[in-house]
């Protein structure tokens, strides 16, 4: 296998199965740059893989092609108000935020999976007829070389990832919006004396983050597991949240953190293809995204500073 073909073999796996996690990493640094830690971006990703899924099956008769585009928004919508949960006890309520994150996680899959055996009578949805399908980039499938190993039989949703992180980027960096929900989690008193309304950056920070969770979870659902069960989404929002972490709370930190965690999960599919990877047994490359994962964080964690605010309720009027 030459190096070319080898690029070829690994490159699309690799952002095939990095999109989900770059949008849901996406919605963790808008929540907890606001100072909202958002351990429940499992259980968005829960949520928004089952709404996707159901949505999907629904109403692809109706929609026919534009199913899995109106299908995503869909789940950004529903995933978004699911997270207003989180969003009243953390903020609100000023309870704990991981036990808060937790029970998102627990309520998404609960509900989730009660609805599936309600709906279809068993313990599985059907599977979609109208998921994304890979594509060849116009004109850029056609550069040689690079084109047949970045543009040719790709997902769309894999480049939509990775210029809504650059979107992302430019609105918490370049943006008055952005200064601001930096400002609520780094030094919220400042910020409230300044006038900006800290319970407000927050809510609208963890709904953000709701939306982006809910956006990766159908989008992993509908590339990937193409029906919802329990087993659909198992542990994704966790990379995510360490691609949050192991990135520096920055966005073009978490999409280099999620190419490289989508990356490790490719390896299964990509192993057998790959000479190096070739007699390396089955489970090994199964487990290798969680066990990098845990590497990756013992390594650098303590050299990422998180949001000062972050994690912490802020009573107005306390210093």
């Amino acid at each position: 296998m030459g190096f070319v073909d080898l690029l070829q073999s690994i490159i699309p796996p690799a952002l095939f199965f990095s999109a989900p996690l770059i949008f849901t990493a996406l919605g963790g640094v808008f929540s907890e740059r606001s100072g909202v830690v958002n351990i429940g971006l499992e259980g968005l990703m829960v949520m928004g893989a089952f709404v996707g899924i159901v949505f999907n099956l629904a109403f692809a008769d109706v929609l026919g092609a534009w199913t899995p585009w109106v299908s995503i928004i869909a789940a950004m919508v529903v995933s978004a108000i699911f997270s207003i949960i989180h969003a009243v006890a953390s903020v609100s309520f000023r309870a704990d935020q991981v036990v808060s994150g937790v029970a998102i996680n627990f309520l998404a899959l609960g509900l989730g999976v009660f609805l599936t055996k309600q709906w279809y009578g068993k313990g599985q949805t059907d599977m979609v007829s109208r998921p994304f399908y890979t594509s060849d980039i116009p004109f850029l499938s056609d550069i040689p070389i690079i084109g047949d190993i970045f543009f040719k039989g790709i997902y769309v949703t894999s480049y939509v990832a990775i210029i809504l992180a650059l979107i992302v980027w430019i609105v918490l960096y370049k943006t008055s919006f952005g200064l601001r929900l930096r400002a609520v989690g780094e030094h919220p008193m400042a910020a409230d004396t300044n006038g900006i309304n800290v319970y407000k950056m927050r809510y609208i920070a963890v709904i953000l983050s709701g939306a982006l969770g809910g956006l990766g979870g159908s989008v992993y659902a509908l590339t990937i597991a193409l029906n919802f069960s329990h087993a659909t989404i198992v542990g994704q929002g966790f990379m995510a949240l360490a691609a949050v972490i192991f990135g520096k709370w920055h966005p073009l930190g978490a999409l280099g953190a999620a190419l490289f965690f989508g990356f490790a999960q490719s390896l299964s599919v990509i192993g057998g293809g790959v000479p190096l990877l070739a007699d390396v047994p089955q489970v090994y490359l199964l487990i290798a995204p969680y066990v990098l994962t845990i590497l990756a964080l013992a390594g650098f964690i303590g050299r990422a500073d998180a949001p000062r605010a972050n994690g912490v309720p802020y009573i107005k009027g306390n210093r």
